[in-house]
């Protein structure tokens, strides 16, 4: 079982070493503008580490929006993040499965996510992971009814998926058996972002907390990752002393 967390973009090895971490999840820029990702240092030292990598994209990427001034950007985003995620080894880069405008079909924006890949000029250089969501009733990717339907339309791409815990619980789906529904519409899981919750079940809030420190049993999250069998990243608050307690009971508790 490899577990480890997302840490500051800086010095992921050195982030990863003070946590005991195995896995290693970061963004390449500030993930909250519309940036090119940013040039690296490290790119050797990533490229030759035992650590399982993965990148985050930004997070204003909604490849799903019918917003024109925000869809085509993301679209451009998502190919140059996954060029430079394989630059220094990812695994996969994670991309939130994005939603609709309200009054928009959802469909549309499952339309939206096909183009995304029939449109690339060329295929993308390592798995993209469509990652559940907490909020918004026009999501892609947050009540697995909608998840079935987008699978429909982009399976056919080898698109990978991450299943995050926090967000199930705050997006009103259970816990409990989780695994084996995503695996029932995706037939795989790449990635487990392990977090707890701050916010009841279906509240649609996105707020993660410390393992065993919010609203989820932990035994659940444990659940989900024996289930899963996939690489785990803990995106709890706390740096890393906080991360290294959450990493340490779940690698405890899971093994």
């Amino acid at each position: 079982m490899r577990i480890g967390a997302h840490v500051d973009r800086a010095d992921p090895l050195a982030e990863a070493a003070a946590r005991g971490a195995e896995v290693v999840q970061f963004f390449l820029a500030d993930p909250q503008a519309w940036v090119a990702p940013e040039e690296r240092t490290d790119t050797a030292a990533l490229l030759a580490t035992d650590l399982d990598v993965f990148v985050h994209a930004p997070y204003r990427i909604n490849v799903a929006t019918l917003n024109n001034r925000i869809r085509i950007p993301s679209r451009k985003h998502v190919a140059d993040y996954a060029a430079a995620a394989a630059q220094v080894g990812a695994k996969g880069l994670v991309v939130h499965g994005g939603h609709v405008d309200k009054g928009h079909d959802v469909a549309d924006g499952i339309a939206n996510w096909r183009k995304l890949f029939t449109s690339a000029k060329e295929q993308f250089p390592l798995p993209i992971l469509i990652e559940n969501t907490a909020g918004g009733d026009n999501a892609c990717a947050r009540k697995f009814d909608a998840l079935a339907r987008l699978w429909d339309a982009v399976g056919e791409f080898n698109v990978g998926f991450c299943l995050d815990t926090c967000h199930a619980h705050a997006g009103g789906e259970e816990l409990l058996g989780i695994v084996d529904r995503v695996k029932a519409i995706t037939g795989r899981i790449d990635l487990i972002h392990a977090n707890d919750s701050r916010d009841p079940f279906d509240s649609a809030r996105d707020r993660h907390d410390n393992i065993g420190a919010g609203e989820i049993d932990p035994d659940l999250i444990v659940a989900v990752i024996r289930a899963a069998g996939a690489p785990v990243v803990v995106e709890t608050p706390g740096g890393a002393e906080a991360q290294k307690a959450d990493i340490d009971l779940l690698r405890g508790r899971s093994t």
